[in-house]
């Protein structure tokens, strides 16, 4: 078998051309397209009857993750303009206690024209509640293209209610057009509940409130915090000379023992959803190894023990979480899902139609092998929509 290491980036090169790619939405979450592989034939239907294709004994895991507000635009005293985006959490770096900061915190960010941000602070006012409110961006350091920034704002307001006001919705950048008022809802599952994504779990999406009521398998969430790597194209021309992006996440005790009871039946809702998953098993192992469990590498489930079974590795984690009277775990994740990886967790994955040359491509390629290359042809071929606005499928993992 081949390295995963060595795998070319280009063997996962198709033609996506513009007029595929879906700009908005369907106004009807869940009258898109779906496309199904069962492991055998490749079948189309829409996705509001998603539930006559799912396992009726299986357990449904969706991410809850909520997109933040994370662009926020300043202007030079020249007037140019400079985007900051913010990435993750720096002090306080646990995401609630950051939200809820008054006064002062610091953001991972990224700049637009950072080049025109010289040694001076960056100003803007905007009203929140009648009040004017001034917020300051101030650079304290740069690391390559990263730059902790520190924000600093006058009020009682927390800086969850700042960002709400200041910020603007981060949509995927392939969509060539600025957010608007409609992808404040639009890209948000029904589902979102905690602050922290600078990108949806897209394959979410799809789902409305009736629709998630009306099946008939049991239900369970995972958080975790979507990054901007998850746009990051594979500039490398193989895998192993690419740096993976990392992302926190958290699972309940409860969340645990469901996947202990439905092993083999577990359908992941999204790429986000299976990077979580699937770490599980390899965080329960190094458990078992006396190894810390707050992260996982990109490469660690390649090196690990693989004869240690999902069930001895959650039971790990869970007698864990029990013994040390914790009712969740915390960690990140650097997984590099791609051909060569046997899945563990996951038995079934809804996800959207992904970029050529994306990380996101390999996971799926991972899950079903070269049978990616049909369904992206027949995709193509019945004018499914592409990327994060646009159609579903439903694939069967045949590579466990």
């Amino acid at each position: 078998m081949i390295d995963p290491k060595n795998i070319k980036i280009s063997d996962f090169d198709y033609q996506l051309p513009d007029d595929k790619i879906a700009k908005f939405p369907l106004k009807e979450r869940d009258k898109c397209k779906l496309l199904i592989y069962n492991g055998n034939n490749i079948i189309q239907d829409t996705f509001e009857n998603i539930g006559n294709y799912l396992n009726k004994v299986g357990l449904l895991v969706v991410n809850n993750t909520k997109v933040i507000p994370a662009r926020l635009e300043f202007f030079t005293p020249n007037g140019a303009k400079i985007e900051i985006f913010c990435l993750e959490p720096q002090l306080p770096a646990d995401y609630d206690s950051n939200f809820a900061a008054k006064k002062t915190c610091n953001w991972h960010c990224l700049a637009g024209n950072l080049k025109r941000w010289k040694n001076f602070n960056l100003t803007r006012q905007i009203p929140i509640k009648n009040t004017i409110v001034t917020l300051q961006a101030e650079k304290l350091e740069t690391n390559g293209g990263e730059i902790i920034t520190k924000f600093s704002w006058d009020g009682e307001f927390s800086f969850s209610e700042i960002i709400d006001a200041f910020g603007a919705i981060p949509i995927p950048p392939y969509l060539n057009r600025k957010a608007e008022e409609s992808d404040n809802t639009d890209y948000q599952t029904v589902y979102s509940k905690y602050k922290g994504s600078v990108a949806a779990p897209t394959a979410g999406l799809h789902f409305t409130s009736e629709l998630l009521n009306k099946l008939a398998m049991q239900k369970a969430n995972i958080t975790l915090h979507v990054g901007a790597g998850t746009f990051k194209p594979v500039k490398t021309e193989t895998i192993g000379e690419h740096t993976m992006h990392k992302e926190f996440f958290s699972v309940s005790l409860n969340l645990l023992k469901q996947l202990i009871n439905h092993q083999g039946k577990i359908t992941a809702v999204g790429t986000t959803s299976v990077r979580t998953l699937e770490s599980l098993h390899w965080l329960g192992v190094k458990l078992i190894n006396g190894q810390t469990t707050n992260f996982l590498n990109q490469w660690e489930c390649y090196e690990l023990d693989s004869q240690i079974t999902p069930s001895q590795s959650i039971s790990a984690i869970i007698k864990h979480l029990e013994d040390t009277k914790q009712e969740n775990l915390k960690a990140s994740t650097g997984i590099m899902i791609c051909p060569g990886y046997k899945y563990k967790i996951v038995s079934d994955i809804i996800t959207n139609f992904h970029q050529p040359q994306s990380t996101l491509l390999l996971l799926v390629s991972a899950a079903i092998g070269n049978k990616w290359k049909e369904i992206y042809n027949y995709a193509l071929d019945n004018d499914f929509r592409f990327l994060s606005y646009g159609d579903g499928s439903l694939l069967k993992v045949i590579n466990n």
